[in-house]
């Protein structure tokens, strides 16, 4: 699913209007039946509705549902907020419409304002403004939202809660956007939900599809596209009745130091239940024993050091290198990953300690071979690329990252952002919150190495990679619910997850 910034979405609206061929008003009519369905569900007619409508066509929209409303027999007031004397055309029809009903109070607001009292029975439909707002609210309408906030009223936004840009908000104000507990949107997510620090704003969101022309959605480019079955399809390779494991891929993961034996053995465990033929797992003296009985299946091979990694691994016979799980910081070990990058001659996949030497030595990102992928956290992406004050910048920082070093990016989190050398954005919608727990980035690290392995692309390797192990963690889920759930839990459900993308 394509994801399109504010100032493409009017186009999308006239050229389905001009090609249906639709009315403006018609198309409008059509979304607010849309959110009307959705409100009947939520609540009966016992609880009043309360309409704050901006001059703008989210306004129009809120106006029309609110007759919707009236005419499923709900109470219904309505605050029409035009401060210029100005409303769009379709906002103006709708405003006419309504006012023709006997609705409980419709009352048009131009300089004075006498706010209702809103009570926790009431349910306030945000019709202000929609995602096309370029600067933060002010002055009345910013007073309406602080209104909205501070009531106990359950509130439903429509297209988004208003004043909260599309895109970038990294100079917004957070006190006066609404917190809406539920956010309805048309045809496509706006890029700002996202990012986790809107959550507060968005409530539950859900995508209602209005019937936008498909031709112009295909040929509108977007370089945002929330993953779907369709960007899979294809792209697990078929296994030939008469392969071995040496057909398989053979992969080395330098990983583990003293007590923290456990990344080894979780970033193993994935690999080796995600397809690889085979794995070596280098790994510091002290953790020998366990790799060896934790993974039978992997190869042991120890470190010249009794309790971290020391010394760069020829790695002329695997087909890639995942470094970093439980690696620590000591002074040996940043020595060791600095020449292990800089002699690296294929792609590497490189997480956690690896990363956190990155940011202490940037100096070998010149060196990371193209087509690597780097697994950050956020924390662990600032490291290297500098502080980020919210999520849109950091994920435009990874992206320079990106392109200056050719590689891939996995920014890791709710919607876990694939991020390509060419200015490309995939968020992961796999996944759930039972996953933020320890080594669930080591499973990741896992999965990408098997997929390098058996020669995936980078970018299939990132984006299956990533889907799979949400997946995984979603199938634990259900079984186990989010509270117990382990990385081991999202290791022991990677077969079935395997097996529900293959038949896709």
């Amino acid at each position: 699913m394509k994801i399109f910034a504010s100032h493409q979405i009017k186009d999308l609206d006239n050229y389905t209007i001009e090609n249906e061929p639709i009315s403006s008003t018609e198309l409008m009519e059509r979304a607010s039946q849309k959110i009307t369905q959705e409100i009947i569900k939520l609540w009966n007619v016992s609880h009043p509705i309360i309409l704050f409508a901006g001059p703008g066509n989210n306004g129009g929209d809120a106006l029309c549902v609110g007759r919707l409303l009236h005419e499923e027999g709900y109470s219904v007031t309505c605050y029409l907020f035009n401060p210029k004397d100005k409303l769009s055309p379709d906002c103006q029809i709708n405003k006419e419409r309504l006012e023709s009903l006997d609705i409980t109070h419709f009352e048009v607001v131009g300089s004075q304002f006498a706010p209702p009292k809103l009570t926790e029975e009431d349910v306030v439909i945000d019709g202000l403004f929609g995602s096309g707002l370029n600067k933060p609210l002010a002055g009345g309408f910013a007073a309406v939202v602080r209104l909205i906030n501070a009531s106990k009223a359950k509130v439903v936004s429509i297209d988004t809660p208003s004043g909260l840009m599309g895109e970038d908000n990294s100079f917004n104000q957070s006190q006066h956007i609404v917190k809406a507990d539920y956010t309805f949107c048309f045809q496509f997510p706006r890029l700002s939900f996202l990012f986790a620090e809107n959550q507060e704003f968005l409530g539950k969101w859900k995508v209602l599809p209005i019937g936008l022309h498909p031709t112009v959605i295909e040929e509108t480019h977007s370089p945002y596209q929330i993953i779907e079955t369709d960007n899979l399809k294809g792209k697990i390779k078929k296994r030939n009745p008469f392969v071995h494991k040496g057909n398989m891929g053979h992969a080395l993961l330098i990983a583990g130091s003293e007590g923290m034996a456990g990344a080894a053995v979780l970033a193993a465990k994935s690999c080796l239940k995600s397809g690889v033929g085979l794995l070596t797992v280098h790994t510091p003296i002290c953790n020998l024993p366990i790799i060896q009985v934790a993974v039978p299946e992997a190869m042991a091979q120890k470190d010249i050091h009794e309790s971290c990694f020391a010394y760069p691994v020829d790695t002329e016979k695997y087909q890639v290198v995942g470094v970093g799980p439980g690696l620590g910081n000591a002074i040996e070990t940043d020595q060791a990953l600095f020449e292990q990058i800089v002699q690296a001659d294929k792609p590497l996949v490189v997480d956690a300690d690896a990363l956190n030497f990155i940011g202490r030595d940037k100096e070998v990102l010149s060196h990371l071979p193209k087509g690597s992928i780097l697994t950050p956290h956020p924390k662990e992406l600032e490291r290297i690329v500098g502080t980020c004050t919210n999520s849109y910048m950091r994920m435009m920082q990874a992206a320079d990252l990106a392109k200056k070093t050719e590689t891939y990016i996995i920014l890791k989190g709710a919607f876990s952002t694939i991020i390509t050398p060419d200015g490309k954005f995939f968020f992961n919608p796999t996944g759930n919150a039972g996953m933020a727990t320890g080594g669930s980035g080591d499973v990741l690290t896992g999965i990408v190495v098997a997929l390098l392995a058996q020669e995936y692309s980078s970018f299939d390797a990132a984006l299956l990679g990533t889907y799979v192990h949400g997946l995984a963690g979603d199938l634990a889920e259900k079984e186990l619910g989010e509270m117990g759930m382990t990385a081991m839990d999202i290791i022991n459900h990677l077969p079935y997850a395997w097996k529900e993308v293959s038949n896709i």
